[in-house]
């Protein structure tokens, strides 16, 4: 009998561990918490999109990618944005070699994260090399 309650106590164990390792369920706050993104996988690398906005309308209309460099794109909305891109596995808790698009400025940078608890990620866009960048931190939302 203890035994089988090992083995349970285990699979379970193991369980939460690879699910809190897996960005994709569920969605996450911003730093600021005034907007929660949704990860997903596409042929095999990560990307990140809002799906909710605190404030998702400004005199009743949408909010839109108004700084995007791209004229074409700045009627786009910001609800469904997809501004983390291309993101690879860099080890267990890692991805890196993606970009982070700023729809505040309209920059993108490079950008790497690290999930540092089950409930923290830190993703830090940066400028060439790590040194010159700044990290946020996405919080669990569900």
């Amino acid at each position: 009998m203890k035994k089988v309650f090992s083995i349970v106590f285990l699979l379970l164990a193991l369980t939460f561990k690879l699910s809190a390792q897996d960005i994709t369920k569920g969605t996450w706050y911003n730093e600021e918490k005034n907007a929660k993104l949704q990860f997903y996988e596409t042929n095999g690398k990560l990307f990140g999109k809002i799906v909710w906005l605190k404030d998702p309308d400004k005199n009743g209309k949408p909010l839109l990618d108004q700084f995007n460099p791209n004229d074409k794109l700045k009627s786009a909305p910001l609800l469904g944005l997809v501004f983390l891109k291309n993101f690879q596995k860099g080890g267990e808790k890692a991805w890196k070699d993606g970009t982070i698009y700023d729809p505040n400025s309209g920059k993108t940078y490079a950008s790497n994260m690290k999930l540092v608890s089950p409930t923290q990620l830190d993703v830090r866009g940066y400028i060439g090399i790590l040194l010159i960048g700044r990290t946020s931190k996405f919080t669990k939302a569900d």
